[in-house]
């Protein structure tokens, strides 16, 4: 297969799977950690009026979620990507960052949490997938 489209190919497979697993994550976190009383996370109204009952424990879930998206992306960005693997991997990162932003403006956050997630979840997170990917094959 022709590199370019390989690597094209790797980088939307990548970003579809990443986002996937982001999405099952945050739709099965409520049965997980059940939201703080009385409110209704389902809206973005409910979400935005919901924030300032939540408590540490309710951020674990979407972090996770942003977190193992942006890795399972990467892995297999790297895994199935012609060339640069490690560049390919990076990208997935950026663009789940850039998600991440717009996900923080939307939807205001605690600081620490803003902090935490920006600066864990997705660049270290594409790192270390594309890093799994160039072990295995040595």
């Amino acid at each position: 297969m022709n590199p370019i489209l390989k690597n094209i190919l790797a980088v939307v497979l990548g970003l579809f799977i990443g986002g996937a697993i982001n999405m099952a994550i945050i739709m099965v976190s409520g049965s997980i950690i059940a939201p703080p009383e009385g409110t209704n996370i389902t809206t973005a109204e409910g979400l935005i009026a919901a924030m300032p009952l939540m408590e540490p424990k309710h951020f674990l879930m979407p972090f996770l979620a942003h977190a193992l998206g942006t890795f399972v992306g990467a892995f297999i960005v790297a895994k199935i990507a012609a060339n640069d693997k490690m560049t390919f991997a990076i990208l997935i990162g950026c663009c789940f960052l850039v998600g991440g932003i717009m996900n923080i403006v939307m939807l205001p956050s605690p600081l620490w949490f803003t902090i935490v997630d920006l600066g864990l979840a997705y660049i270290p997170m594409a790192y270390l997938g594309g890093k799994f990917v160039l072990r295995k094959s040595k």
